[in-house]
């Protein structure tokens, strides 16, 4: 009983340095109206910064994202921790847009490292027969820790001085806070090999994954758009359309966003692979439907709503493809499947959001964001029109992984 109280307890130490790390990411989100004015870029300039961000995950993963398995866990961490300093470092010291550049890259590289990495590290510090609950503590983690970023920053910038400094600063503490953690936690990795036998992942997919992957990765891109919309542009709309000027409110509607997907990634379990896809697809259809709506009739009932329902379908339908496209994959080759998910994932992260900065200009905000709904609501309707008809029978095995 002591050994299972003494794993537990290392495992939720692990999901909270993993909680800190994520919470980096997304703590410039209601920041960005402040940069604007400091700097004087445009609405376009504020989604490539965020998406820069994206461009770091995808290399981190493409070509050290088994780096763990090789030279162990705690030092993917170390290295994790110290690029989220680094971030942190840089966004305390902008002094032109060149800075928030390279914060969010190194931010980006920060999260590619520690998405595997973490992951496998609190599953396996957790105790014997401990599976599901380790499941739950990174889910959590990963996603709550993405949402306690604009929050923590949102209520800073509101409510306290030094709005640019003063959450970095926090996160800061929090990063040395973890590095101390993380000293105290053991090495899980038992054989451990030199960096040098470290290979990039290449993407592939094999011919019985193809038709699990379509539907999957259109589903999975959506929920990522929408979030990167949610977390690039979002504070901007209830700035300009809404008069929202409380940071701490925008902090909160891009956090709820994130929260809701903790808790549709968790009745996956419960629903199961194969009705979770088709679910997540509608629920992500809804979101879309009620970020239109507060676009066209500027309600911020509308808006919080749409981060709420969109939110359960990310979370529904990322852990289901996920499972499905794990499942439906050979053993040597799920990985490199898996990478492909995750690269398709960011990429939605980044691309379309880039694409409404663009015609934010032309269009403004709201006619920029309705067109990014109807092209997102276009592949999801594809997307859950096929699993209806084709249901993924291949994923149940991989049920509540």
């Amino acid at each position: 009983m002591a050994g299972d109280a003494r794993g537990l307890r290392r495992c939720l130490l692990a999901g909270a340095v993993f909680a800190v790390c994520m919470a980096g990411t997304t703590l410039p989100t209601p920041l960005y109206g402040l940069y604007q004015e400091k700097f004087g870029f445009s609405e376009l300039t504020v989604t490539v910064v965020y998406a820069v961000y994206a461009f770091g995950v995808i290399g981190v993963l493409l070509l050290a994202g088994n780096a763990s398995d090789a030279v162990g866990r705690r030092p993917v961490l170390w290295w994790g921790l110290g690029f989220a300093a680094a971030s942190a470092l840089c966004f305390l010291g902008a002094t032109a847009l060149g800075w928030l550049y390279v914060g969010r890259l190194l931010s980006g590289l920060s999260a590619g490292l520690f998405t595997g990495a973490a992951t496998a590290y609190v599953m396996e510090l957790a105790p014997p027969g401990g599976a599901s609950r380790a499941t739950f503590v990174a889910t959590a983690a990963n996603m709550g820790g993405l949402g306690c970023g604009p929050l923590l920053a949102g209520v800073l910038a509101q409510y306290a001085d030094w709005p640019l400094y003063l959450p970095f600063v926090v996160h800061l503490c929090l990063v040395a806070c973890s590095a101390a953690l993380l000293l105290r936690l053991p090495e899980t990795v038992r054989e451990r090999r030199p960096l040098s036998t470290v290979r990039p992942q290449r993407p592939g997919l094999p011919s019985r994954v193809r038709a699990v992957f379509g539907p999957a990765a259109a589903a999975s891109f959506v929920g990522f758009a929408l979030f990167g919309v949610f977390t690039s542009v979002s504070p901007s709309f209830l700035a300009q359309s809404l008069g929202v000027h409380d940071r701490a409110v925008s902090g909160l509607v891009v956090a709820l966003a994130f929260f809701a997907s903790t808790a549709g990634q968790l009745a996956v379990g419960a629903v199961g692979v194969g009705r979770s896809l088709p679910l997540g697809c509608a629920a992500l259809l809804a979101g879309l439907a009620l970020l239109a709506g507060a676009l066209r009739w500027e309600l911020l009932p509308l808006v919080v709503l749409s981060a709420v329902v969109g939110g359960v379908g990310q979370g529904l339908s990322f852990r289901g493809s996920m499972a499905a496209v794990a499942g439906a994959a050979p053993a040597d080759r799920r990985a490199a499947v898996v990478s492909s998910l995750f690269v398709v994932a960011y990429a939605g992260i980044s691309v379309p959001v880039i694409g409404v900065g663009v015609l934010a200009g032309p269009m403004g905000l709201e006619g920029a964001g309705l067109v990014f709904i109807a092209c997102m609501a276009v592949l999801v309707s594809g997307a859950g029109v096929y699993l209806l008809r084709r249901p993924v029978r291949a994923a149940e095995r991989g049920r509540a992984e």
